[in-house]
């Protein structure tokens, strides 16, 4: 199979799908690998390097998408590149369609087979081509809450650890599955007050054993939130509902009883955002004011790390990947259930039932499309 991977072109987004130890591993199980030339730079990978790894550098996207049968990238397709797209051909990336209806009808209009890394599941219910991105992006919410906090950039002016004689700031995680978990984690080494708000008994079992006395856990309902909200510093949106637009937890009338310049932090925003309030921002412009409470809303945080980000992904996308290769989509996904969650689109069909509920589509289960 010819597979391409091309350069990147949302706002400050300089990771790439495929790193030259993974064009390796696709031409030593004998594949054309196409690169755009400089799709690597993001992550100190040069053209020289794709070639020494058996990749082909090509001069620009449309070269690419024009002569591939799988394109593999890391963020969803933007307007120009869904335009390239073609029937027949398989998108490997993440896509969060549910979000976003003008990308859903590209996609369907292209009759292409999109398979998404975020719907792709494991053994028990599993996200494990999210996984490493949720962890990153969870880490650096911390990073990102923290500097929103600074004075000079609309916060409180609180640190988040304190110091002796003056308490700490109090971080209120909502969600804890693997986003909230790692901002956690982060929050407490810093020596943050921490709250992790979920609705399920056992994760707040599992991560009170995991954080004993280091951090607190909360029963997440409505008057939880409420009270968590009214002395919070930094709120972290960790909530996640597979392949769904996330829930709006907070809304606008509750940043009326938070303290001024206290900071949100949505990192469910490539899903909608958790917060009514909450819109996509970017690493070039990352904040708004709201009724005076700070939104951090970047919806590709990981980029601002690429490379960190970059290898961590191709770790957990690149054995799909290759067997999407070696066998064809089409047997790929027969063979592999958890992969086969990942067709979110196919010959102007939308496969993915959440998708298909949140935007007004046609459901066609993908075990139709198999047989």
């Amino acid at each position: 199979m010819r597979i391409g991977t091309v350069r990147e072109i949302k706002n400050h987004e300089y990771r790439v799908g495929l790193t030259p130890e993974s064009v390796k591993e696709l031409h030593v199980h004998g594949h054309e690998v196409w690169v755009e030339t400089g799709a690597g730079l993001g992550i100190g990978a040069s053209d020289a390097d794709y070639e020494a790894a058996g990749g082909v550098i090509q001069p620009d996207a449309p070269t690419i998408f024009a002569g591939c049968e799988m394109v593999v990238k890391v963020k969803e397709p933007q307007a120009a590149e869904r335009a390239m797209l073609r029937e027949g051909q398989v998108l490997y990336t993440y896509l969060h369609l549910a979000p976003d209806p003008e990308q859903t009808a590209d996609l369907v209009k292209s009759g292409v087979t999109a398979i998404a890394y975020e719907t792709v599941t494991g053994p028990g219910h599993t996200l494990p081509l999210l996984k490493p991105m949720s962890q990153v992006a969870g880490r650096m919410s911390i990073q990102a809450g923290a500097t929103a906090l600074e004075k000079a950039h609309g916060g409180r002016g609180v640190l988040l650890g304190g110091v002796p004689g003056v308490l700490p700031g109090k971080v209120i995680v909502i969600g804890g599955g693997v986003v909230g978990f790692n901002a956690a984690q982060m929050a407490v080494g810093l020596g943050a007050d921490v709250t992790i708000l979920d609705r399920d008994p056992e994760v707040l079992e599992r991560l009170g054993i995991h954080f004993e006395s280091r951090a607190k856990t909360h029963f997440s309902n409505h008057a939880n939130l409420v009270e968590s909200l009214r002395g919070a510093d930094l709120v972290i949106g960790a909530v996640l509902i597979p392949g769904a637009a996330a829930p709006k937890l907070v809304t606008r009338e509750m940043l009326g009883i938070m303290q001024p310049g206290a900071v949100l932090v949505d990192v469910a925003i490539d899903q909608g955002g958790c917060f009514e309030t909450s819109h996509a921002t970017t690493h070039s412009d990352p904040t708004y004011v709201i009724d005076g409470i700070v939104h951090y809303c970047v919806a590709n945080m990981p980029g601002g790390v690429a490379r960190t980000s970059t290898y961590a992904l191709n770790n957990v996308t690149l054995p799909h990947a290759l067997k999407i290769a070696d066998l064809g989509w089409k047997k790929a996904l027969a063979a592999n259930p958890y992969l086969a969650e990942g067709l979110n689109v196919h010959a102007g069909k939308v496969t993915y039932e959440a998708v298909a509920r949140e935007l007004g589509y046609e459901w066609t289960p993908t075990a139709a499309v198999l047989t």
